[in-house]
């Protein structure tokens, strides 16, 4: 019989399978709050909020937040953030190259820092959106080319006999797919456009504009000796907007206005009217305090913020079976041991004192395990969303996520046991 770790990640799977862009992941957070009768709200209308009322808004399709506002006195807001993207490659305009009359490659670039070597040889399609001219109007869409579509191959061994030592590529020679190897090839065709039409249903001349990513077409699966580990694309960050979104809609009300908040372009740094570091965060809590106080609730921003807490959810270097030298001396966090939580001294993460025994009181409330995350002192980490949360809304925060090896991977692995963990202290964290 299937334990209950196992379903949970199946249905985290499943999810992320169905999450094959920034914009599908948002699209299937709104579906899940929809069928949790959330209303939408739009950014160029009025707000009509009530207490005990749900709500989310998007914005550019790609980002959303969601709340939940408690029916008795408000004492602040309790945020969970993490982010719809994952490393991958982007789409340029012109999109197709000839290649001597005999072949046709997409032109791309890397959208944020992945291990390059691991999109090669593997079937891959195209997702994403397209924006086109409806009624006298523009409207975005999203889509995805759902078939095997592309490749990029690698060079035979026969060819460059250095290739298992050190081998790096070049981006605009190395890894452009291949999309056709036809015997004669049409005059003037857009291949790429065609197929995003068929597949959006609308005709070509219609499409005004596209934002398409490469994924890859392999799907997530449990693997291990007891099925206890998850190797799946995108686990950074779509396994902690699973268990956070999750955990949102199990949470009962609390005193706190909760809010679970997916923001875009973490990968490449958070600076668009979207991500972590814009004011949508804030315009959003703001709006809201607005739209209370016009049904006769009135509340001061600045103090509920004194009163607020953000846990930055976003998935953590686990200690590698290959490598564990690559680890901290002390901070060793392993897959399937508890959430962990994450330090820096330089304050990529913002976890202090204060905010890390907050979270260990979620912990033991939750019943689950926690451990600690720090780089080597000597190898540099990455950023994520907690400290560009703090420039906008200045509020306590800690950095957590969930243990996983080959970050950044066209595929990664992550623990299975780690996702019931994280639901269920989420749950406690949005029912305060």
């Amino acid at each position: 019989m299937e334990k209950d770790y196992q379903s949970t990640a199946r249905e985290c799977l499943d999810f992320i399978a169905g999450s094959v862009s920034a914009y599908h992941a948002v699209e299937n957070v709104e579906k899940a709050l929809k069928k949790n009768d959330f209303r939408e709200l739009l950014e160029e209308e009025d707000w009509d909020l009530h207490k005990g009322g749900s709500y989310y808004v998007k914005r550019n399709a790609s980002s959303i937040l969601a709340f939940r506002i408690p029916e008795e006195e408000i004492k602040g807001f309790h945020i969970m953030a993490s982010h719809s993207d994952s490393p991958c490659f982007k789409v340029k305009p012109g999109s197709c190259m000839d290649v001597e009359g005999s072949y046709k490659k997409l032109d791309v670039e890397p959208y944020g820092g992945m291990i390059h070597a691991t999109w090669l040889d593997r079937c891959l399609s195209v997702a994403g959106r397209i924006v086109y001219r409806k009624d006298g109007k523009l409207v975005s869409k999203t889509v995805n080319v759902d078939e095997d579509l592309l490749v990029m191959p690698n060079l035979a061994i026969h060819m460059n006999r250095e290739m298992n030592k050190n081998l790096s590529y070049n981006p605009q020679t190395d890894l452009q797919p291949l999309i056709r190897a036809a015997r004669r090839e049409p005059d003037g065709e857009d291949i790429l456009l065609e197929k995003v039409a068929s597949w959006a249903g609308v005709d070509r001349e219609q499409i005004l504009g596209k934002d398409l990513f490469l994924y890859v077409r392999e799907k997530g699966r449990l693997a291990g000796a007891e099925k206890e580990l998850v190797v799946s694309p995108r686990l950074d960050d779509l396994q902690c907007v699973f268990a956070s979104l999750k955990g949102f809609l199990k949470a009962g009300s609390g005193r706190h206005i909760a809010v679970c908040a997916v923001f875009d372009n973490e990968e490449v740094g958070s600076l668009t009217r979207q991500g972590a570091a814009s004011t949508f965060l804030k315009d959003t809590l703001e709006r809201t305090l607005e739209a209370l106080k016009a049904c006769g609730h009135a509340y001061d921003y600045r103090r509920l913020l004194a009163g607020s807490f953000m846990i930055s959810a976003d998935n953590a270097q686990g200690v590698h079976p290959n490598y564990t030298q690559k680890a901290d001396p002390v901070n060793r966090p392993y897959l399937n041991q508890g959430i962990v939580i994450k330090y820096h001294a330089g304050q990529k993460y913002t976890t202090d004192a204060y905010s890390e025994a907050v979270m260990r009181d979620i912990c033991r409330e939750a019943g689950v395990c926690c451990q600690t995350y720090s780089n080597r002192s000597d190898i540099p980490g990455g950023s994520t969303l907690g400290n560009l949360c703090a420039g906008q809304v200045p509020v306590s925060c800690v950095d957590i996520g969930l243990a996983q090896l080959a970050m950044h991977s066209a595929v990664e692995t992550a623990g299975a046991m780690d996702i019931v963990d994280l639901v269920r202290a989420a749950a406690v964290f949005f029912g305060q």
